[in-house]
Order: C-alpha cells, then sequence, then structure tokens
C-alpha cells in the first residue's frame, strides 16, 4: 500500500461551522495537512449538543484530526504568523462572508502576491461577486431560496403539523464536498500549468446543481399527472406484517413503475382496472392503490423473501431505520462505516467513517479532534518562531489555549 492520496498537500482552513469544515474534513481524510484557524471566540460548532468532555460532537465529527492554531487577527503579531504558514501552503479555505478575510490582509490578491501557486477555495451563500454577495446564508435559508424547501412542502405538507424545512443542512455538506472537488481540480489545474487560482463556489448553485429535478421543473411541462424525474421523489412508505416499515423506489402513478408493480404483486388485474387506467387516475386513487400494494407486503414477515421478489421486477426495497439501527447492520462493520474517535478523556466516540476505500491508498486514522489552540506551539515552532516570543504572545493573550 502506498501513502495516502493527499499526503504532503498542506490546507489552511479558516472555516466555521459546517460547509468549511466538512470540505477539509474530506481533505484531511484524504491525507492532507490541515492546519485549522481559530477565533479567539471559538468555532460557532463547538456548542453543538451532546458535548462530550467539554467538546461539542458536531465539532467533533466535522474537525477531527486537524491541528488547531487559535489566534486573535486582530493584531499585528497575530496575522504575520498567519502570513507566515499561508506563504507556505498548498491550499487555503475559507466560508466567511465575501470579503471578510481582505480585510485582514488575507483575501485571494493578497496571498497570491507572495504564493502565486495557491489555491483559494471560497464558499459561500451567493457567491463573491453577485448582488446577494452580502446575504447571510445558513443552509435552511438556502434550501428555502433555491426550491428545496417547496418541495419538501409539497410532498409532505399534508403530513406535517406546521410548515417547515428539511431536517438536514443539504446546503452545507453538499457545498463542502463541491469544494472539496474544486480543490481537486484546481490541483490537477496547477500540475498541468504551475498555476494556481481562486475557486468561488456558491451553496445557492450547489443547491440547484444537485437538484436532480431541476431541469423537469424548469421546463414547466405539464406530464399530465406524471411524476417528474423517474418518480423517486414520490416513494412511499409501508408496512409487512411484522411492523417493519420500508419503501420501495419509485411511485406507482408513474406508468412503467406501475407496469413492474403489478408484475411483482401478480397482479395483471391492476393492469385493466379503469381507476388506475393513467398517471392521473392512479394519482387520484391513489389511497386504493396504496392499499392494494399494503395489502400484498401484509403477507410477507421475512425481508429477504420480499427483497427477492421486488428485485425480480427491477425495483429496490430499503427498511426504514434510525443512525443507530443502521450503525448495528453487518454491512456497517463490513465497510467500518463507523469508527472510534479519541474523546480526550482515556475513552471513544462512534463518528461516520471514510466513503472511499482505495485499493492502493492507505488513509490516516481516524484523528482526535484538537481543544481550541491546541497545536499552537507546534506550528509556531514548525514556523521558526522563537519560544520567548511565543510565551509572549501567550501573555498578550494574542494567541489563545483553552485546553
Amino acid at each position: 500500500m502506498s501513502a495516502a492520496p493527499l499526503q504532503g498537500l498542506r490546507v489552511v482552513d479558516f472555516t466555521r461551522v459546517l460547509a468549511g469544515p466538512h470540505c477539509t474534513k474530506a481533505l484531511r481524510d484524504l491525507g492532507a495537512d490541515v492546519a485549522k484557524i481559530e477565533p479567539p471566540s471559538g468555532d460557532l460548532g463547538r456548542v453543538g449538543l451532546p458535548y462530550v468532555n467539554g467538546i461539542g460532537l458536531y465539532y467533533v465529527q466535522q474537525n477531527a484530526g486537524k491541528r488547531n492554531l487559535s489566534l486573535d487577527l486582530n493584531y499585528t503579531e497575530a496575522r504575520e504568523i498567519v502570513t507566515k504558514l499561508c506563504r507556505d501552503a498548498d491550499v487555503i479555505v475559507e466560508n466567511f462572508r465575501p470579503g471578510t478575510l481582505a480585510r485582514f490582509g488575507f483575501g485571494y490578491e493578497d496571498i497570491k502576491a507572495y504564493n502565486p501557486g495557491i489555491i483559494y477555495v471560497s464558499l459561500s451563500g451567493y457567491g463573491q461577486s453577485t448582488s446577494w454577495r452580502n446575504r447571510p446564508a445558513f443552509a435552511p435559508t438556502v434550501q428555502a431560496e433555491t426550491g428545496l424547501t417547496a418541495i419538501v412542502q409539497d410532498h409532505f405538507g399534508e403530513a406535517l403539523c406546521e410548515p417547515r424545512g428539511d431536517s438536514c443542512s443539504h446546503a452545507d455538506v453538499y457545498t463542502g464536498l463541491q469544494g472539496v472537488i474544486a480543490v481537486l481540480a484546481a490541483l490537477q489545474h496547477r500540475n498541468r500549468t504551475g498555476e494556481g487560482q481562486h475557486v468561488d463556489v456558491s451553496m445557492a448553485a450547489t443547491m440547484l446543481s444537485v437538484n436532480e429535478r431541476a431541469g423537469a421543473m424548469l421546463s414547466e411541462i405539464d406530464t399530465d399527472g406524471e411524476p417528474i424525474a423517474l418518480s423517486a421523489n414520490e416513494s412511499h412508505i409501508y408496512e409487512m406484517a411484522d411492523g417493519t416499515r420500508l419503501t420501495i423506489a419509485g411511485s406507482p402513478i408513474y406508468s412503467p413503475m406501475f407496469m413492474r408493480y403489478c408484475a411483482m404483486m401478480r397482479r395483471s388485474d391492476l393492469l385493466t382496472d379503469l381507476r388506475y387506467a393513467t398517471a392521473k387516475l392512479r394519482r387520484e386513487n391513489l389511497a386504493s392503490l396504496l392499499a392494494e400494494i399494503r395489502a400484498w407486503l401484509a403477507t410477507f414477515n421475512d425481508l429477504d423473501q420480499l427483497q427477492a421478489q421486488v428485485s425480480e421486477a427491477g425495483l429496490a426495497v430499503g427498511r426504514v431505520r434510525t443512525v443507530n439501527e443502521f450503525a448495528k447492520s453487518d454491512w456497517v462493520k463490513e465497510w467500518n462505516a463507523v469508527v472510534e474517535v479519541d474523546d480526550r478523556a482515556g475513552g471513544t466516540l462512534r463518528m461516520p467513517g471514510n466513503p472511499w476505500i482505495f485499493s492502493r491508498s492507505e488513509l490516516p486514522p481516524p484523528g482526535a479532534p484538537a481543544y481550541q489552540g491546541e497545536h499552537n506551539e507546534e506550528i509556531l515552532k514548525g514556523l521558526q518562531i522563537p519560544e520567548d516570543r511565543i510565551r509572549d504572545l501567550e501573555g498578550r493573550n494574542i494567541i489563545l489555549n483553552r485546553r
């Protein structure tokens, strides 16, 4: 086995909370050395509940394995330290509001002047130069602006006690992953040309790009009752006789899927039932159609037996599980999809593992979550800053250690 794919890559991480930290965590797990710059107030992600040994698990999930340098950029001395760090960096990732880091002298043009090969990735809600660039952007608001919340309401509104958005921060984590793609693409460009560059990544643009139904929705074509985009967005929840809840990918409203459902249930009679003759009629009579499917599913007590019959029709079934139920499955153990992370008190925490398995590269172990400023001395000594100078900076609270 060879070293991790990104071993030797030096990343300066100016990010906080979720989109940026999710990006740099992936880079770290692929082998990069990530130095996280944290302000005196700390990353807001640290207060995400629950806590274990004073560290928020929300923070642990996105930051374990990164080195941590905590300092106050309002001081000239702190800015000099970060300048030294950026001078030798390969990649910088930031997710502040556009223009924020430039006020401290750490915008792309500032760093490019002394490190022309730098790859500088900016993650923001609406981009660095648009008319919306100064709007605060959090996942729920970006999801509302870009159509995801409307989709949730359209499909689940009647079942909700009150209107609300999705419970997951899609806009943040997807944008973080697009940031990883940006880094890897810019590295390839630099390998080919020797040139660094700035990459502007927008949460709003990301949400449009990952919405597999956006093209169909933008067309505004009336499908006469047929679900769009292969109907996966209208998959229903069912129960087996023993109460096991499951979903079958695809809606029986969609004509090709309706034919597969009939074949799966051995119910050719439904193909000639006038109530289900068209997608519009199936939508109008959905309650009775779902009752037929649920009655058929209630004859099964064995999920494997059901899976075999569903697979014959070219469909897929998935059990509705909680995260903890899934974590107990054999598959999670086989993939090592849940790993043990140091809890900094002699124990461990369970966290998601890597989504990749490389045939010829060995990835680093999960790593421990750093206390704020834990690696101040290590990083500063690596920058050839004398120990007496480090003690002076600590004494004046220019660098902070909350270990």
